[in-house]
Formats: C-alpha cells, sequence, structure tokens
C-alpha cells in the first residue's frame, strides 16, 4: 500500500470500524486542543460508550496519522513491520546433541554456544534446549543471522547463569569517565550481536577502551555514503536520492542527521518553538556525542530515484543537516530466543551504577529479531536494546530479587515493540544505596512500544539524552520507581511522546503524567495521580503545547491499545 495516499475517509473508518469496533453515533470532528492545565471534563473529549469513550484526539490522528503534531505513528513498531508471526526456521542442532546436560551442576555453555555456532554455520535455523535446568559459566552469544535459541517453554527450560560479566569480560567503565560500571546498562549473558561486533566490543572492554556501542561503533566517521537525500517531511514514506545504483529493496540503511552549529536538529527533535531554541544546549556534552543520529530502514521499493521506506520518516529531512543514506555494521536479522528462564546465581543487588553484570538478554546492533515467552530472574538488568532496531520482546518477565533497569532501551534504538511484559514485585527488600528504574528510553530512540504491561514496581524511567516519538499503552503500573540521567545528557523528553491509557495503582505522578513536561506531548486515559519525592520541572520554557485529555477517569478509554489500533489503520 501507498501509505502517503490513504485517503482521510477511508483512515477514519478504518478507525471507527477496526481499531475501535462498532460505535453507534461517534463523532467525526476534531476538537481543539485544550490547555495541558486544564483537564478535559467527562464526555467532553468523545463520545461516550459502555465500553469507555472515545478521545478528540483519536479523531484527529486518524486523520493525519504520520504527521500528529503530538502523537506519534508506532503502528509498524516490531520484527517485520509487527507482524503477530515470528519466523519459525527449521531445527538444525540441539544443545544435548553437543554435550549439554540437564544436570544443573554441568557448565552448558560450551555446548550450547557451540551448537549455536553451527547453526550459524549452516546458514541458520533453530537450535533446541530441551526442558530441564541447565548450568552455564560463560555468556551465550546468538552472533549470526537467522538462528533461533529455542526452549521448551519458560516454565521448563532454565539456563543457570553462575558468572557475572565483570568476571567473564572484565570491568566495564563509562567512556564519559568516572567510576560507574557500564554493566550497568549494557551486556546480557544472553547477547545477540553481530558476531564481529560483539568481537570487538568484548576485545575493546578487555583493553580499557570504551566503544561506542552505536550501528557505526568506534569508526562512526568510516561509514560509507551510498547517496545524499534530497529535503523531505516527517511522516513520509519515500524520499529521492541523488544517486539509487547501489540501493535495492531489502537492504537495511543507515539514515544519518548531522546538526548543525546552533543544533536545530535537537531542537526539531524537541518540537521546535521558542523554548527549545532558547534551550542552552552546547554545555550537553553526553546529548550531543549520539549525534550524527542513526535511523536504521529496510528499503522496500526504488524506481529511478524515488526510493520507498518500510516505515515513514521519524524526522523532518533538512539540507542544513546532511541527510544521507549510509552503510553501517552488518546487522543481526532473523535471529531470536525463545521458550526459556534465564535465572542468575542470587547475590545481593549491587549499589547504584556498580552491577556486576549479571544481567538476562540484550539485543544489540540487531534488526528485525525478537524475545518470547521468556522470564529473567535475579537479575542487575533484564531486558536491554542497545542499537537495536525493529525488534519485538513479547511475553517477557522479570522476577526475582530486584533489578536495577527491569528493561531498558538506549543509543538510538528505534521502532521496537515490547508487549504483553511484566516486572514482578522484588522477592527480597532493595539493598540500601540501590536503585529502580523500570521501563527505560534514552539517547535519542524514538518510535518504540511498550504495550499491555503489568509492572508490581519500577516508572516510566526516561535517563534524558531526549527521547522522542514513543508510546506506552495499555499498561498497570505501581509507580514505585526513580528516573535517572546524567544532566550533560540533556532534556528527559522530546517532542510527541503519547501515555495512552495508564492505570497507576498508587497515585503516583513520577513520569506518567507528561503534559507538564514533555514538549508535544499526549497523556490520555489517566487516573488521578498526585507527585511525589521526584518532582521534575521542565526542560524547556513556554508553552509546551502538550495534550491532557480523559484525565482522572478510571475507565478506559477508547481505542484500549493505541500500537494496536494504529496498526489497524495502516493496513
Amino acid at each position: 500500500m501507498n501509505h502517503e495516499h490513504i485517503g482521510r475517509r477511508a483512515l477514519l473508518a478504518g478507525a471507527t470500524a477496526v481499531a475501535l469496533g462498532a460505535v453507534t453515533g461517534a463523532a467525526t470532528g476534531t476538537a481543539a486542543a485544550a490547555p495541558a492545565s486544564r483537564a478535559a471534563a467527562p464526555g467532553a473529549a468523545g463520545t461516550p460508550d459502555a465500553r469507555g469513550e472515545i478521545p478528540a484526539l483519536w479523531h484527529e490522528f486518524a486523520r493525519t496519522p504520520f504527521t500528529h503534531p503530538q502523537v506519534p505513528f508506532v503502528g509498524r513498531a516490531g520484527c517485520r513491520a509487527g507482524t503477530r508471526r515470528l519466523p519459525r526456521p527449521r531445527t538444525v542442532a540441539d544443545v544435548t546433541d553437543f554435550g549439554a546436560v540437564p544436570d544443573g551442576t554441568t557448565d552448558c555453555a560450551p555446548a550450547i554456544n557451540r551448537a549455536i555456532a553451527a547453526a550459524g554455520e549452516a546458514g541458520g535455523g533453530t537450535v533446541t534446549i530441551p526442558p530441564g535446568t541447565f548450568r552455564i559459566d560463560d555468556v551465550i552469544r546468538v552472533g549470526d543471522s537467522g538462528v533461533v535459541l529455542r526452549g521448551a517453554g519458560s516454565g521448563r527450560t532454565t539456563l543457570y547463569a553462575t558468572r557475572n560479566l565483570t568476571e567473564l569480560i572484565g570491568p566495564y567503565g563509562s567512556r564519559y569517565g568516572g567510576d560507574k560500571s557500564s554493566w550497568s546498562w549494557a551486556g546480557g549473558l544472553i547477547w545477540l550481536a553481530p558476531r564481529a561486533r560483539l568481537d570487538s566490543l568484548v576485545a575493546a572492554i578487555r583493553s580499557r577502551a570504551w566503544p561506542f556501542e552505536g550501528w557505526t561503533g568506534n569508526a562512526r566517521d568510516e561509514w560509507t555514503t551510498l547517496t545524499t537525500v534530497e529535503p523531505a517531511r516527517q511522516g513520509s514514506w519515500t524520499v529521492t536520492v541523488a544517486d539509487a545504483h547501489r540501493l535495492r529493496p531489502g537492504r537495511l540503511v543507515l539514515l544519518r542527521l548531522a546538526d548543525d552549529e546552533t543544533h536545530t536538529l535537537l531542537q526539531h527533535m524537541s518540537g521546535g518553538g521558542p523554548g527549545p531554541a532558547a534551550y542552552s544546549w552546547a554545555d550537553k556534552t553526553k546529548l550531543t556525542s549520539y549525534v550524527p543520529y542513526e535511523w536504521p530502514v529496510r528499503i522496500t521499493r526504488v524506481r529511478g530515484r524515488r526510493v520507498t521506506l518500510e516505515r515513514p520518516l521519524p524526522l523532518d529531512l533538512r539540507p542544513e543537516w546532511d541527510p544521507r543514506l549510509t552503510t553501517h555494521v552488518p546487522e543481526l536479522t532473523g535471529s531470536g530466543v525463545e521458550g526459556l528462564t534465564l535465572e542468575a546465581v542470587q547475590t545481593p543487588q549491587s549499589p547504584h551504577l556498580l552491577d556486576k553484570g549479571y544481567n538476562g538478554v540484550v539485543l544489540q546492533c540487531a534488526y528485525d529479531c525478537w524475545v518470547d515467552d521468556v522470564t529473567v530472574r535475579h537479575v542487575d538488568n533484564g531486558f536491554g536494546l542497545v542499537a537495536a532496531s525493529a525488534c519485538t520482546l513479547r511475553r517477557t518477565r522479570v522476577a526475582g530479587r530486584g533489578s536495577h533497569h527491569p528493561y531498558f532501551c538506549r543509543e538510538g534504538s528505534h521502532d521496537n515493540l515490547v508487549e504483553d511484559f511484566t516486572v514482578e514485585r522484588r522477592t527480597v527488600p532493595a539493598p540500601a544505596g540501590t536503585q529502580l528504574h523500570g521501563i527505560n528510553v534514552e539517547g535519542l530512540s524514538s518510535h518504540n512500544v511498550w504495550s499491555r504491561g503489568d509492572m508490581r514496581m519500577g516508572t516510566f524511567d526516561s535517563h534524558r539524552g531526549l527521547p522522542f516519538a514513543n508510546v506506552r499503552t495499555d499498561i498497570t503500573v505501581e509507580n514505585d520507581g526513580r528516573h535517572g540521567g546524567d544532566a550533560s545528557a540533556g532534556p528527559l523528553f522530546g517532542a510527541r511522546f503519547t501515555h495512552w491509557n495508564i492505570r497507576v495503582t498508587n497515585g503516583r505522578a513520577g513520569l506518567v503524567k507528561i503534559d507538564g513536561l514533555a514538549p508535544r506531548s499526549a497523556t490520555v486515559g489517566l487516573n488521578e495521580v498526585r507527585e511525589f519525592d521526584q518532582t521534575d520541572v521542565p526542560d524547556f520554557t513556554g508553552d509546551l503545547r502538550s495534550r491532557l485529555e480523559l484525565y482522572g477517569t478510571t475507565d478506559v478509554v477508547r481505542p484500549r491499545n493505541l500500537y494496536d489500533a494504529q496498526r489497524a489503520l495502516s493496513r
């Protein structure tokens, strides 16, 4: 479908008939944006129904889904543009054939890694792990595309991890200085990353040359330009390039945008206007180290110099930002982990930022990869997305003694989907000096979705670094965590953050009610909340042009799940 030419009438019909269901007499007009400081009165923002009200924002979005000023389009987030059917490659190896023994005492990591390597050498396929407990004393590495590690189910197959990443690889300091452990936000005991990329990361860590972890790594100035791109608007699916002869359908490329001296790119990510223009960007050295902005995307069609992309542009393309399509480190694609529990040996949680690296599953420089039906227990950090894009985490669970980051999303991770997820309440009291965050996003990460979540502790964490255009929808949270973020990382939020149908069980606002913090944001369908000890002030002055609708309601607004409704629109 050519998404740029969908008619307004067809979109609205899809919104009503598919995303919402049959709604007799649903309103079709749009409403003016209410000031963020005033909650909409019951019934004022949409049409009442026995199953909930329809916000005016939904009707507006249905008319302009790819360019709405507050609500981002995320209907293509996730593996293979959000498909519900994940790939099922044929079985090529069983770990027991390589020497793994489910006795809970034999170190099975070498056997499991040999089986995974054999699958990679065979060109991909599934590596099965039967029921039982398999001890692992090393990192499990999935480094070849098309390789799936599959247990018999998260309640039947357990990998019991006895050592942490500091022991296995070495201390991982921060490239920004200080004595912080980067294992506090990077690396996993199951680590999905391109083999060469992971080898170079490990080598750099061991030599104390702390690496950039993104799509171009430490060689950020050695990437190859495939073509420059003509100006285009955010929301466009097709761009015009100077030279298309090296582009083909199915190829993954990086769209790269540089910033200018006055940081107009960062201002654009923040929604533009007087507030971002007046903000002090120059001293935000950690934030500016994330630029150039890198957005991986597959090409779906090439016609002359016109190139169609798998997803609409996340930002405008302006000449002053030198837009171009470039090469990148070879991606990991078509790989996944399914049907198992990773349980770390139970140790006390470390003091804040000194994690030893009892970490769960991490996807890095991965595209169209997934994790399904996986539980992690007694971990420092649960599930991580590091320069990962278009990946799906489905039916995941963080359990046990409590963790620093149950989920983290950083280093320019885009278009990922985390759905049907659970953060269980910790089984032991938190030691003094530790910290709990929640579902984290940072570092220019954009268009990620957290959907259908049960958070029995934690918060909607931002670690600054100007994440923008992310969606959290249909989530229940006991909001008892705190956000993080270094001051040099800049604003908590960029533009077009959306929180839709959120139920806060303890009434704490935290970073859930964001109309007073996030520019051009939308908070819709939130019960009444109050501030607590971590109270933030806006990064930007003046009118944030944010929206607050159906605040204070205890009913579910419609559509219940913003991501599912957007998918219905984009079919």
